[in-house]
């Protein structure tokens, strides 16, 4: 048996990356991308009939299976269970490109299934599953106004690189994954290390540029093996009826649009809504669908015209404007730090709690076995939205919130060595209307320097949109909810007052150019600056010490060979020390050791058994020891735990000794002095040396 496969490459820089189809999964539309040693596979299919709803009808599932990269999954049912949060993240990357590309009124159950077949753990899969889903897409029979291709582009060393190795990617200093058409971007999702505007534009153009290789070798694949589009045809519009509907709604609609509260206004234009559903019933009867199309196209077009004309937003603003913001750090007192952030109709309560290694959360991934220290949980109850629903696990728009805000924050974060906690950040809406992810990332920045945590800077975030009517364009700051529905593209931005530090773009139209982004850009970071001003009014720089609620972490450094003497045999010693102390400890195959605790005494005491465990006598240094063994010619003292030394007895008195026994016996303890450490590692010590010093000087090790 024979498989007739199709292949087409491409060519970006020096990689190599090509589409396979008609070998695997031949009762889909499928294709196989591969770049090195990855590859993922890609099924696209849609139903026959289309389905009675009022949305398009899409899922995106993206699966990275352990075998890809040769592992067994842990845990008792080695297996894979739930989609992970990175593999949720990616069907998110996937799905926003591609849904604004299926055609107004779709309704065709359409299913999207990826899965990563093998990881070399150099080239990544996800962005690779953009462009595979947009090939799997364009030789199959659905309508979609395809292809995109998506790169993940960083900056290593001041260079851009097209698709990044992982190790390239943890260089760089801004990463980015961008999904690009032939002649426009229509997604980014990435961060930087606090980045010029101009920089990150530079690095969205060089996407653009270097992925036009993938789109051409899609278009050359669908006109090899693609099927004929199926037909569709747009639902019919009724033009006596929306001038009808028009007519009737355009005043009461105006005067809605007018109302700031969300609620009120929503009602407002309900009313209207239902008023000309009652007045139109009778003309057009059973067509009730239609009438409300025609109405949420009329408050389009209402919205739109008063931005663009008149520079006035919904809730009266101009485009610049931010709404009112009230801060209030530490509302609650046992939370290691807290903060509450209002602007305008939106609100976070923002946590911040530490931890020590032990609360690190520990991933079973395709790469291998990940350690996270930085989390930062984003939720978004329906009641923050006056909405009553079931309350569920975290939806697919919470984690990809959540990951937004983490991101923002991370480039921030001080270095481990220098404050070794496991952060959890927790941002909890209590009410909403756009911008809730930003308001995750304000007050998170807020709880974290509450929580006595050194940040590098202060981080602020805004969510911008933009309108475009003819080659009229409005860039509006600090976005509602309606505006980013009822937008062109919408962009949130993340940075401290030198840069940027997350970047999220969602674009419906085509053909943005430098021009626009860089203006965008530049308002969005006024308003960030705005808010950074707001800020840092309430809380100017980090607390200078850790919550009291919070454990103290201590870390020191010993020589690797002395681990297995704090360890002991079977760990018996260290958990010894744990009992006594009451401390968790963690111990680093580096010989770097961290003593958590929220109480000081016990951490000094853990450190004084460790210290003792693994130190080494110094010439010269003061001890105080316990006599072990007498001998004729002197005594034995111990000076650290398992480590003697010898008195001689020339070395117990001032005068003459006759015997040792007469000045020290097994069991006494003694202060005694380093003369000598030989080569051997024998050490000769003197008690009459010690005679009449400091008792601040005499170290005590022995535990």
């Amino acid at each position: 048996m024979s498989m007739n496969t199709t292949t087409e490459v491409a060519k970006v820089g020096s990689i190599e990356i090509s589409f396979e189809t008609g070998k695997l999964a031949k009762q889909t539309n499928a294709v196989v991308i591969r770049c090195g040693g990855t590859a993922v596979l890609v099924s696209a299919l849609a139903s026959k009939e289309p389905k009675a709803l009022p949305f398009l009808p899409l899922t995106v599932e993206y699966r990275e299976p352990n075998y890809a990269g040769g592992k067994i999954p842990g845990g008792y049912f080695k297996r894979e269970g739930r989609p992970t949060d990175p593999e949720i993240l990616t069907c998110r990357l996937i799905d926003r490109p591609i849904r604004p590309l299926f055609p107004k009124g779709y309704r065709f159950d359409t299913q999207i299934i990826v899965s990563a077949l093998s990881h070399d753990k150099v080239h990544e899969p996800d962005v690779l599953a953009i462009t595979a889903t947009s090939a799997a897409l364009a030789i199959s029979d659905i309508p979609w106004d395809g292809p995109i291709a998506g790169v993940r582009v960083a900056r290593v060393g001041g260079r851009l690189v097209a698709f990044p190795t992982w190790d390239e990617i943890h260089e760089a200093d801004i990463v980015l994954v961008v999904a690009v058409s032939r002649d426009a971007i229509v997604m980014v999702e990435g961060g930087a290390d606090q980045a010029l505007e101009a920089d990150m534009i530079d690095a969205l153009m060089f996407a653009k540029e270097v992925a036009q290789p993938l789109i051409d070798a899609q278009i050359r694949l669908r006109e090899r093996v693609g099927k004929p589009k199926r037909e569709f045809i747009p639902p019919a519009t009724d033009a006596a009826l929306e001038a009808d509907v028009f007519a009737a709604a355009e005043g009461p609609y105006r005067d809605a649009l007018t109302i700031l509260g969300k609620h009120e206004r929503h009602g407002a234009l309900s009313a209207a809504g239902k008023a000309t559903q009652a007045l139109l019933a009778e003309k057009y009867p059973e067509r009730a669908v239609e009438i409300d199309a025609a109405l949420a196209k009329l408050e389009k077009k209402l919205v739109r015209r008063q931005v663009v004309d008149q520079g006035r937003r919904i809730d009266g603003r101009g485009t610049r404007d931010i709404r009112p913001i009230y801060i209030e750090v530490r509302p609650f007192e046992r939370p290691h730090g807290s903060a509450l952030f209002q602007r305008g109709e939106t609100q976070a309560l923002v946590t911040t709690t530490l931890g020590t290694e032990h609360d690190a959360q520990r991933l079973d991934t395709i790469r291998g076995d990940v350690t996270r220290t930085f989390m930062l949980h984003y939720n978004f109850p329906p009641f923050c939205t006056g909405e009553v629903k079931p309350l569920r696990g975290q939806s697919r728009r919470e984690v990809g919130h959540g990951a937004l805000a983490e991101r923002a924050l991370r480039w921030v974060l001080p270095d481990r060595e220098k404050f070794p906690y496991t952060i959890r950040i927790v941002s909890e809406t209590f009410e909403s209307n756009g911008s809730s992810s930003m308001a995750a990332v304000c007050g998170g920045c807020l709880s974290l320097m509450d929580a006595g945590v050194p940040v590098l800077a202060p981080v602020a975030g805004i969510a911008m949109g933009l309108m475009q009517e003819g080659e009229q364009i409005a860039v509006l700051s600090d976005i509602l909810g309606d505006e980013d529905h009822l937008g062109d593209m919408d962009f949130k931005v993340t940075g401290t007052a030198k840069g940027i530090t997350a970047l999220q773009m969602d674009i419906k139209i085509k053909g943005l150019t430098r021009k626009v982004l860089q203006d965008a850009l530049d308002q969005a970071r006024e308003g960030r600056l705005h808010i950074l001003d707001k800020m840092l009014a309430v809380l100017p720089a980090a607390r200078p010490d850790i919550s009291q609620y919070a454990p103290r972490i201590v870390t020191i450094q010993v020589k690797i060979d002395k681990l297995r003497d704090i360890i002991g045999p079977g760990g018996k010693t260290i958990r010894a020390i744990i009992e006594q102390t009451g401390c968790a400890i963690n111990i680093e195959d580096s010989g770097r050791v961290s003593i958590a605790s929220s109480n000081p005494a016990s951490i000094l005491r853990a450190r004084q058994l460790i210290e003792g465990l693994t130190a080494e006598a110094e010439v010269g240094a003061i001890y105080h020891g316990v006599v072990k063994r007498v001998v004729d010619f002197g005594a034995f003292v111990e000076i650290l735990p398992g480590t003697d030394g010898l008195v001689h007895i020339s070395e117990l008195e001032d005068g003459r000794v006759e015997r040792v026994s007469d000045v020290v016996r097994e069991g006494d303890e003694v202060v005694v002095k380093v003369l000598n450490v030989d080569q051997s590692g024998k050490i000769r010590l003197s008690r009459k040396a010690a005679f009449g010093v400091d008792p601040s000087q005499v170290q005590n090790l022995r535990g």
